[in-house]
């Protein structure tokens, strides 16, 4: 069935809430087990959500990116892990999309939407272990490359090389996951996003074909190409989102089924806890401020979308600053509230059958991803002298 038969029946959204179901029921044993979440990433594929992004003229669905993150906070309430690989595949055709030719990405996005392909990343423009060697009308890529996400149970990755012929030049392809001299290690044992399969690929004189590179226009070339980071910080602001809404719900209910009140309050049930109502209040004062900015990070990113080609490094950098601020709020705040969630739910909910440590521990991990403080640093380059950020794979 394509993805296109099945949403005339429901929409995108209502098929992520029928999955997000399925997968809360096991996320707390496969957030203890780790390793690859197989039967999810099926489910995944047989729903048509991995052509949610991907123009309806080539298969797909034909969402902007405020409605494909809308799915990836469905799936984070509940699993972050899951959330995280399938953002990353919709970041990894917005790569092609906007590092490669018409040619390149419009057959690459007909051939995911008609064989439900995931896509993983080893692209890590930080981790430069992996290089560049020149063969008349190919390249060889060989090496190691860390924080893989999504690489396992792929068919297609998005893989970077240093070229030190060209001066240290990245160079970015994409290549078939089965593709000879491939490796992907099971070697991801991080205390959280455990199912995220961010380990270590090696490449083992991996031939690389001309119509593989992404080179017209190129990463980061123009304020278009310049969007591809601005989507990766806004994916994780919507997982940071969807990892506090889910903590509030979680705690919501345990407070109003399971909580008792201190001896000393005198509140005979803990929902009427002083307290414990003031910490509620400022959780939903945080979710609704980081929601609004999220949201609206969104609508800017689809408006600078939309311009193309035309988009000016002006509207680049305005996009820039609203991602950047709904990341630091996202993160703050999300932080937080995973923390003091136990604050509202007593110390019986620490048991290990509770997993509400789970979503402090994703948060935590993803947010690592660049750090906090130099995020910040931009903001206040643009607060106090006007700059807007300069563009790089963070930024």
């Amino acid at each position: 069935m394509t993805a296109n038969l099945l949403c005339t029946r429901r929409t995108p959204l209502e098929i992520a809430r029928d999955l997000a179901s399925e997968f809360a029921r096991t996320a707390v044993d496969r957030d203890a087990s780790g390793g690859t979440p197989k039967a999810e990433r099926d489910k995944l594929r047989s729903s048509g959500l991995l052509s949610l992004s991907i123009p309806g003229q080539f298969g797909g669905l034909d969402a902007n990116w405020s409605e494909t993150f809308e799915v990836v906070r469905e799936f984070a309430r509940v699993d972050s892990s899951i959330a995280h690989v399938f953002g990353f595949h919709h970041l990894m055709l917005a790569t092609v999309r906007l590092f490669a030719t018409p040619a390149q990405w419009q057959t690459w996005f007909s051939l995911t939407a008609s064989n439900n392909w995931f896509w993983g990343n080893t692209l890590n423009p930080l981790d430069t272990r992996t290089v560049v060697k020149r063969h008349t009308g190919w390249r060889e890529f060989s090496g190691q490359k860390n924080f893989c996400s999504g690489a396992n149970d792929s068919e297609m990755l998005i893989a970077s090389a240093i070229d030190e012929s060209a001066g240290g030049k990245l160079l970015i392809a994409a290549i078939p996951s089965a593709r000879s001299g491939i490796i992907l290690h099971n070697d991801w044992n991080n205390m959280g996003q455990r199912q995220t399969d961010s380990g270590s690929v090696t490449f083992k004189r991996v031939r690389v074909e001309e119509s593989d590179l992404l080179l017209d226009p190129g990463p980061l070339s123009t304020p278009f190409a310049c969007l591809r980071p601005l989507i990766a910080q806004l994916h994780f602001a919507n997982i940071f989102l969807g990892i506090a809404e889910g903590a509030f719900e979680e705690a919501r209910q345990y407070t109003l089924e399971e909580a008792r009140p201190w001896f000393r309050s005198s509140a005979s049930h803990s929902t009427q806890d002083p307290y414990i109502l003031s910490h509620y209040g400022d959780f939903w004062v945080a979710l609704q401020g980081t929601r609004l900015l999220v949201e609206r990070a969104g609508e800017v990113l689809d408006a600078a979308w939309a311009k193309g080609s035309a988009l000016t490094s002006e509207e680049r950098g305005t996009a820039a600053i609203a991602i950047a601020t709904a990341k630091v709020a996202a993160s703050r705040n999300g932080l937080e509230l995973c923390s003091k969630v136990f604050e509202v739910t007593g110390a019986r909910a620490t048991n290990a059958s509770v997993a509400l440590d789970r979503h402090w521990r994703n948060l935590r991990t993803q947010s690592l991803h660049d750090p906090l403080d130099y995020k910040l640093h931009e903001l206040g380059e643009w607060a106090l002298n006007g700059t807007p950020p300069i563009p790089t794979f963070y930024s």
